[in-house]
C-alpha cells in the first residue's frame, strides 16, 4: 500500500506493508534510490505495519519493486501500473 503526502514541489510516499509478510527484513528499491537494497529498510509502525517514507519530485513516475529475505523480490499489489516486471508509481 502507498500513503502520499503533497509538499510543495515534493511528495512524500510511504511504502507500508503487514509486519510479518514477508517475514523477515524489506527494502523497497528503484530508480529513486538506484535500485539499492537496504536504502529504504521498511521499520515497525505502532499500527503493526512496517513502513518508509521517501520523498520524490512532485508530478514524476518511478518504477519499484520490494525485496525481502532470500532475494525474494516482489510488486505492490495496490499498484495497478507496472514498469515491466516493476510496481509504477506516479507522483
Amino acid at each position: 500500500m502507498l500513503e502520499r503526502k503533497l509538499r510543495k514541489n515534493r511528495t512524500e510516499v510511504t511504502f507500508v506493508l503487514p509486519a510479518d509478510t514477508p517475514p523477515g527484513p524489506v527494502s523497497v528499491v528503484g530508480d529513486f534510490n538506484g535500485w539499492q537494497p537496504g536504502t529504504h529498510t521498511l521499520r515497525p509502525r505502532k499500527d503493526g505495519m512496517r513502513a518508509v517514507t521517501v520523498e520524490l519530485p512532485s508530478a514524476s513516475s518511478h518504477s519499484f519493486r520490494y525485496l525481502a529475505a532470500d532475494d525474494h523480490w516482489f510488486n505492490d499489489d495496490s499498484v495497478v501500473d507496472l514498469d515491466g516486471a516493476n510496481s509504477r508509481l506516479h507522483t
